[in-house]
């Protein structure tokens, strides 16, 4: 399930993401060393997005296990973006949590597209998109300068005339 997103609530519990090396890997920064960082990180990103990012949860009153956010672009288009916790991957939460966000900005605000923006070797990431029914459209070389060094992007679409797979999951 999803709820609003509140850094200073789920700033702490997401350390697990943002303060791990392996998890933010595929980031353009690496892990930050303390909560304070990573809340202070997450309340940057948050701004301009208050409406439309959400801590996944279990229940409204628990702990977030990861954070899904739509960030408007331009024109009804929207990027996707998420992190889950490593505990909660594996279990259905990041296809439940992507799955009801792209409900919201189908169905309320109307996108016309909603992309994801995809390090190549991040097979995970790249399969649940795929689940959801996102096509790969494209890859970007040297897109992004990150802690890695200079990566490509995959970029995936799904547009509004598309299918919703995970109505049918």
């Amino acid at each position: 399930m999803l709820r609003l997103f509140d850094p200073d609530r789920d700033g702490p519990p997401l350390h697990a993401v943002f303060g791990d090396k392996e998890c933010c890997r595929y980031m353009a920064g690496p892990a930050v060393a303390t909560v304070e960082e990573t809340v202070s990180q997450l309340k940057k990103w948050n701004k301009g997005t208050e409406a439309t990012t959400w801590a996944i949860v279990e229940c409204e009153d628990s702990e977030a296990l990861g954070r899904v956010s739509m960030i408007p672009r331009e024109r009804k288009i929207w990027e996707a973006a998420i992190m889950l916790v490593p505990k909660a991957q594996g279990r259905g939460l990041g296809f439940g949590g992507l799955s009801q966000a792209l409900d919201i900005v189908f169905e309320k605000h109307a996108a016309r597209r909603v992309f994801a923006d995809i390090d190549p070797d991040n097979g995970p990431s790249i399969r649940l998109f795929e689940r959801l029914g996102f096509r790969k459209e494209g890859l970007l070389r040297a897109n992004w300068r990150t802690h890695l060094g200079v990566r490509d992007s995959v970029i995936m679409g799904l547009i509004n005339t598309d299918p919703r797979q995970w109505k049918s999951s």
